[in-house]
């Protein structure tokens, strides 16, 4: 027997019954992306290391563990991408999109980083990305956080709040950064080994340590919000002024700091405490001086990420709808003038009635057979077409759901009899759960 091959680990498939999910998100995403006017890019999922290294930082987990990297035939490195934004500030400096222009983008794709597999958090993970370029006021700040509180909602996604931290600039942090690393240094053998590695790259790291036994530790060190700039400080004030004047509520964290180097001034994270301890849904921040380390031109800069494995578990959790995916009507078709008529029928159907969800009966099986798999499908109605219906130059239609008695439908006014049978039952708000094909 031919062995099986088995999926990578922490590499999942998506299955129909799963997908309508994933459907949904990327549906009503899209609608919220064009209501703010933020138009698709779509880049690379493989690019060169030093990109990753650039922009993430060489002192984080992402760069230093995670990464799935490989050498190209020249003796390069490249990297499956961890991450979206550095691939578009990298597409957009190398399109020249970002020479006095401004833009706000979004894409949604897959990632890569090789963490160890658990709920929510996969090797292989998607995201939805929406960055805007060439905005320096807390304003943008604002919309980007009402764009993705618009999500929650039209997802029909409750218990999910809004932490919110500013960074400052990279000089203020700079100088955060040496009276942090000296209050660590104080505390060193208290600190566990990636603490003590963070220590000389970068300590703000280690404020985003899930160790608990860095817990009281971490509580009683230096805040950052003691030693903001003026504008950093004055771009927060904007930024919560603007979110209060929306009635969007949030909470200041000043232990957040997010995983990623290139962030600065204002960061954010949608939390819920619906998904146990996987309770980041949503990441966001500014970051100001990516572009130009990156090699182009000083060019502000924010976005969010949200990791759409999390938000599909979160919509499954709180009850949010899925869009249906069963056929409406499925068309029985008995003898061989009928199988051959068949699909021209349901075509024409098709063409006349947009939407409607049809399927066709293929392979010949006896009517007993195709009528259990009718049933089985979840369909409103089924059509049935014989050589005696094809004499007549009707169809028999037969309600499956919601009660009803068999009937003849001449076929030039079935599209329109099947359109109103549907709607009828789906009117009456009939269960129609999927029956396990």
């Amino acid at each position: 027997m031919t062995e099986i091959i088995e999926p990578l680990r922490g590499m999942n498939d998506v299955l129909p019954e799963e997908a309508r999910w994933w459907q949904r998100l990327e549906s009503v995403a899209r609608a919220v992306f064009a209501q703010y006017a933020y138009r698709e890019i779509r880049v690379p999922l493989l690019e060169r290391t030093q990109l990753f290294k650039r922009a993430i930082g060489e002192y984080t987990d992402i760069v230093e563990k995670e990464m799935f990297t490989l050498e190209d035939r020249d003796g390069g490195s490249l990297a499956l991408r961890p991450e979206g934004t550095a691939g578009i500030v990298r597409a957009a400096i190398s399109n020249g999109l970002l020479h006095n222009q401004r833009h706000r983008l979004f894409t949604i794709g897959p990632m890569f980083r090789g963490e160890r597999p658990q709920k929510g958090r996969y090797r292989q993970f998607h995201q939805l990305d929406a960055e805007a370029f060439g905005y320096e006021g807390p304003d943008i700040d604002a919309e980007l956080i009402l764009m993705s509180a618009r999500l929650w909602r039209e997802l029909g996604i409750g218990r999910v709040r809004l932490e919110l931290n500013s960074l400052g600039t990279a000089e203020s942090r700079a100088a955060y950064r040496e009276v942090l690393r000296g209050y660590f240094q104080a505390h060193e053998r208290a600190l566990d080994d990636d603490s003590r590695r963070r220590l000389v790259g970068n300590p703000l790291r280690i404020l985003d340590s899930k160790n608990p036994a860095l817990a009281g530790l971490i509580a009683a060190a230096p805040s950052l919000a003691d030693h903001l700039d003026g504008p950093s400080r004055e771009h927060f004030d904007g930024l919560r002024a603007r979110l209060d004047a929306a009635g969007i509520a949030y909470t200041v964290n000043p232990r957040l700091v997010r995983g990623l180097d290139y962030y600065s001034r204002t960061v954010f994270e949608w939390v819920t405490d619906a998904l146990g301890s996987q309770n980041a849904v949503c990441s966001g921040g500014r970051y100001d001086g990516l572009v130009t380390q990156l090699g182009g031109t000083p060019t502000p800069a924010i976005g969010w990420a949200l990791g759409m494995e999390r938000v599909v578990m979160l919509m499954q959790e709180l009850g949010a709808t899925a869009p249906a995916e069963l056929p409406q009507v499925y068309f029985v078709l008995a003898g061989a003038g009928a199988a051959a008529r068949g699909l021209e029928i349901a075509e024409r159907v098709r063409d006349a009635v947009p939407g409607l969800r049809i399927e066709t009966d293929l392979g010949g099986s006896g009517f007993k057979a195709q009528f259990k798999r009718a049933d089985k499908s979840g369909a409103t109605v089924a059509v049935v077409l014989g050589e005696d219906e094809l004499a007549r130059g009707v169809a028999a239609v037969k309600p499956l759901r919601g009660g009803g008695t068999q009937q003849d439908c001449p076929l030039d006014g079935l599209a329109a009899h099947l359109a109103r049978a549907v709607a009828a039952v789906d009117g009456e708000g009939t269960a129609r759960q999927d029956p396990g094909r």
